[in-house]
């Protein structure tokens, strides 16, 4: 194989990293190859200049048009919303490829990740899951907040889901709510221990509880935008609201761990389909629907 260094302009890095040239090798396996008909993956040469940057500090490219589709039409929860985000690497999963301390993680739950999502592109579907008391209560909980939140500053508009391509990866990102042309928002439903330690330790550092911040950056990431409006929400407790500004090194993480795992799907489902061309003995079944039971 070429020097993927090379390639994009860089010089080889040193001999200790071995797992960032590996993560440069995946991706110049991936982007050098061209463009097929129906995806938006470029060629290498097509993509901006962060892989000369991968070993050490991974900068952001600079932007460029068009890459950004936002899907106003579409209704979180909906099988046309599950339908678009199938086979896309998403903000709430990006914490399973970023580590807690923001670079790029390869552990069980990614590997686990890399097979669910190519098993959605080559199956086209993606398995039903069930609301538990839980998450009822959180899009509950959102509509109150988005409600106080519009009453105090600003209009919130709905938007399903929003993806961005510029990286050479599809990326998505299922906001909150759009807020003028700018601004996200983005609503945690908390029981009131963890709203009480929000507001203790996190409203008075100006910060958010960092389990969000991986997502609360890929939804700046996916849109661009200029800040994100983080709201944390307890029904009879107050409601706090802390506005999160684009990080470009948590981005840089993100950007260099999204590549790598769109390199490591695209890799296991080259090897499936070289195992169905095989004499394997494998037996196409039938999927059968899935039923709620309601007793």
């Amino acid at each position: 194989m070429s020097d993927p260094f090379a390639l994009f302009g860089a010089p080889a890095p040193d001999p200790e990293p071995a797992e960032t040239v590996a993560v440069a090798q995946d991706a110049f396996a991936l982007l050098s190859e061209a463009p097929t008909e129906g995806t938006d993956r470029p060629a290498w040469h097509q993509l901006p200049t962060p892989l000369q940057n991968l070993h050490g500090h991974f900068e952001l490219p600079p932007s460029g048009p068009g890459q950004i589709v936002y899907h106003h039409e579409l209704i979180q929860g909906s099988d046309e919303w599950a339908a678009e985000r199938m086979g896309v690497l998403t903000a709430s999963e990006m914490h399973l490829i970023v580590s807690p301390s923001y670079k790029p993680s390869n552990n069980e739950k990614g590997r686990s990740h890399v097979y669910e999502i190519a098993a959605q592109r080559c199956n086209k579907y993606v398995e039903p899951s069930y609301y538990n008391d839980t998450m009822l209560r959180g899009h509950i909980d959102e509509v109150y907040a988005k409600e106080y939140y519009g009453a105090k500053y600003a209009a919130v508009t709905e938007c399903g889901f929003i993806t961005n391509t510029r990286y050479g990866v599809k990326i998505g990102y299922s906001p909150d709510g759009l807020v003028g042309e700018n601004g996200l928002l983005e609503c945690k439903s908390r029981r009131q221990g963890l709203q009480f330690q929000a507001l203790v330790e996190c409203v008075a550092m100006d910060t958010i509880p960092s389990e969000h911040m991986i997502q609360c950056q890929t939804g700046l990431l996916v849109t661009e935008r200029e800040w994100l409006d983080y709201i944390s929400y307890c029904g009879g407790m107050e409601m706090s609201v802390v506005r999160v500004y684009p990080d470009t090194t948590i981005q840089a993480a993100i950007i260099e761990a999204a590549i790598s795992f769109e390199a490591r799907v695209q890799a296991v489902i080259n090897k499936y389909h070289a195992i169905k061309a095989t004499p394997a003995r494998l037996i196409m079944t039938e999927r059968r629907v899935e039923q709620e039971i309601t007793l």
